[in-house]
């Protein structure tokens, strides 16, 4: 939890809004809205400020209750006490935190600003607090005469972890320092953060003739039309550098120039040497967290991040992800020669470009395979594919879904909500669905919440999760067909939730898993998206009905596998750059970050054609915080998703029931009360194995090989 210096200026300002208290719903007793959700459209960003103050001060106060308590530190006393501490402050960051990113205006923007020095003052007020620290160690050292159980035992564990990892073993003097350091690199994350997020709904592509769309679905064209007239220039096509507007120009355009205007806009964002710009602000970052592992006494920053995930350091990480590399590059490569094959037909005789690959990987494609997802597409209208989602989550776990957006609170009118009922009949949770771009929105796509799962004595609290995405919108009279990679996206970002609406602990310090194991529970759910059985019942022609052909299932099945060349090599190269950028040992003063980032993809021999999934300036994973020195994590989760589902092939059934129940129990439930590799052997009764990943990829050559205590070993 977050927490703050209460200075005297704060602490008027507060006290002068004591008036106001009974009008601010955070401050009240109840919503007094279904669920206790909160009441969204009466909160105003004066509610936002009020409370995140208040909470800050009450954590402080609960804070120095724990250390002024006469009796011998316990667990109840001490650990429970502490994690139970800023209620208030986590209600309203649960709220605030979803609706900043999804619906960011320059308010909340100017809040995050106002408030990111005081929320990292607020958390090293507790961890470097000695007082605090020692009494949490004396639990820690006599925890034996306690007699804890597994959960209790965890949280001691994470509580006193967390205190070591925030510098509480550090002399006064380095504890200044930290505090310094956690400050900038908070606001320099969350201003890197907000960077991107303009250059992406701002960074327009303008046409002005219809003839330069040639090749672009209707449904693009008209899009691209009402942007432009958004954005007074009606009569004109603009395309921003959100997914679902510039994806479809770089694969269905035969204008090559604007695909090429298209492409550096996008691959450019925090790179246009603006007033947006994110070199500089991504080569502090690095220095400023190398300065900061150091001074917790790690060689490298990914030795200070690695230490409490999965991978463990960062030997265990290049070895996957080299392991990966090579087969990846060399599918690449046979795509490129496709490519080329397809601009020879084209009559046209240049080497290929990367504003050429997926305009003319996408004809290979359908050269090869004789498949259209233009027209696949049309049997992906996304209300359809929400129901094949919600069928899978029955078959699997019994889970039922009843809508209450005319009920619930609402905080975008385009977001849909349910209730969740499990298979005895009880709610387990809470869901909203927020699939459509916006300004103000993020790029992406993400799972968050409203609340998390926690207990109020023996009453179970139910979660709120909230899946965010930008997928294809209506257009027309075509309503938001999606393409198979937006399909894919929407069944994984359920994955994570059905793991928020399943997760029961007692304890909110127990609830998170490693990074890198927080990824297999989205990845997995993502094998089932098409299945011939679930196909059949959410592939349905969008005009007549008709349930999708088999004869397309197949093509869709055949063809899966093509383009991991180029998909694999440019995620593998963000999360290489992630990594050499956070195992530097010294930063030069003079780094750029691009330069940085080719150099070292060249040495590895990365085909020209191919950038990074994310280049540095608008990595948001790694610079914006979250995934840094973790962007692997992805990868070392299909690890782990392609051998789970394998274990529900192995039984002749995807739907198996017995396998269903054991992943919930031992996987979706626990939340991380057991590390992530215990988590996974008591589910699958061993190691999981590398080559199920490598075949799902159309990668494998070599002999199986597996996964052994975090490293990655030929059997």
């Amino acid at each position: 939890m977050k927490k703050c210096l209460f200075t005297a200026a704060f602490a008027l300002a507060l006290g002068g809004s004591s008036m106001a208290q009974s009008t601010n719903p955070f401050l009240s007793e109840s919503y007094g809205t279904p669920y206790e959700i909160a009441p969204f459209e009466k909160i105003t960003i004066d509610n936002y400020r009020e409370a995140f103050l208040k909470g800050m001060e009450e954590q402080k106060q609960e804070i120095n209750a724990i250390i002024r308590n006469r009796a011998v530190p316990d667990f109840e006393n001490t650990i429970v006490a502490l994690d139970r501490s800023g209620e208030l402050l986590t209600k309203v960051e649960y709220v605030f935190g979803p609706i900043a990113s999804s619906n960011s205006t320059e308010e909340t923007r100017a809040l995050e600003k106002e408030l990111s020095p005081l929320f990292s003052a607020h958390s090293d007020d507790i961890y470097l607090n000695p007082l605090l620290f020692a009494k949490v160690k004396e639990v820690y050292d006599n925890q034996k005469k306690f007699g804890l159980d597994k959960e209790q035992t965890k949280l001691l564990e994470n509580v006193y972890k967390r205190f070591i990892r925030g510098g509480a073993g550090l002399n006064d003097e380095q504890k200044a320092e930290l505090r310094k350091l956690n400050s900038e690199i908070s606001l320099l994350e969350l201003t890197f953060s907000q960077n991107l997020m303009h250059e992406t709904n701002n960074t327009f592509v303008t046409v002005d003739k219809l003839e330069e769309l040639e090749g672009l679905p209707e449904a693009n064209i008209e899009a691209a039309a009402k942007m432009a007239e958004e954005n007074g220039q009606k009569g004109k096509w603009m395309f921003n550098m959100q997914r679902p507007s510039c994806n479809p120009v770089l694969q269905y355009c035969k204008n090559r120039e604007l695909r090429h205007r298209v492409y550096d806009a996008y691959y450019n964002r925090g790179n246009q040497n603006n007033q947006y710009d994110n070199k500089e602000i991504s080569r502090k970052l690095v220095t400023l967290r190398l300065q900061k592992a150091k001074l917790m006494g790690y060689e490298d920053y990914a030795s200070l991040a690695l230490d409490n995930r999965m991978a463990k350091n960062e030997q265990n990480v290049y070895r996957l992800l080299d392991q990966v590399w090579t087969p990846a590059v060399e599918k690449a490569k046979e795509e490129l020669n496709d490519i080329r094959a397809e601009i020879k037909k084209d009559g046209y005789n240049f080497e290929p470009e990367g504003w050429d690959y997926m305009y003319y990987l996408n004809k290979a494609k359908q050269a090869k395979y004789a498949i259209d997802e233009d027209k696949v597409s049309e049997y992906l209208e996304i209300n359809n594919v929400l129901k094949g989602i919600f069928y899978v989550a029955n078959k699997l776990y019994g889970l039922t879904f009843r809508e209450c957006t005319d009920k619930f609170p609402v905080y975008e009118k385009t977001a849909q909500s349910w209730e969740v009922i499990d298979k005895d009949g009880k709610v387990l949770a809470l869901f909203y669905s927020d699939y459509y771009p916006r300004d103000g929105k993020g790029a992406g796509a993400w799972c968050t919440g409203f609340r998390d799962q926690s207990y109020n004595g023996n009453e179970r609290v139910l979660p709120v999760v909230v899946n965010v995405c930008n997928m294809t919108t209506a257009s027309g009279d075509k309503p938001a067909l999606q393409s198979i990679d937006n399909v894919t996206t929407m069944f994984h970002e359920f994955g994570h939730a059905l793991h928020s609406f399943m997760c029961d602990v007692h304890y909110p310090g127990v609830s998170n898993v490693e990074r890198d194991f927080v990824e297999l529970p989205s990845q997995i759910n993502e094998h089932w998206a098409f299945e011939p059985e679930v196909l059949n019942i959410y592939a349905k022609h969008y005009k007549t009905g008709e349930v999708i052909p088999m004869e397309l299932v197949k093509k869709i099945e055949e063809s899966a596998k093509y383009g991991q060349g180029f998909a694999t090599v440019e995620y593998l190269a963000a999360s290489l750059t992630d990594m050499d950028l956070h195992t530097l040992k010294e930063v030069p003063s003079d780094l750029n970050v691009m330069e940085f980032e080719s150099q070292k993809l060249n040495e590895r021999g990365i085909p020209s054609q191919i950038y990074p999934r994310y280049r540095v300036t608008n990595f948001s994973h790694t610079m914006g915080g979250g995934y840094t020195a973790g962007y692997y994590s992805y990868m070392w989760a299909e690890v782990l998703d392609c051998d789970a589902f394998q274990a529900f092939k192995e039984t002749g059934d995807i739907f198996n029931k017995e396998m269903a129940d054991k992943f919930r129990k031992y996987i979706l439930t626990p939340g991380g009360i057991d590390d992530g590799m215990t988590m996974y052997k008591n589910f699958r009764g061993r190691e999981p194995k590398i080559d199920a990943l490598l075949k799902n990829r159309g990668l494998l050559k070599e002999e199986p090989q597996t996964l052994i205590n975090g490293d990655i070993e030929k059997r």
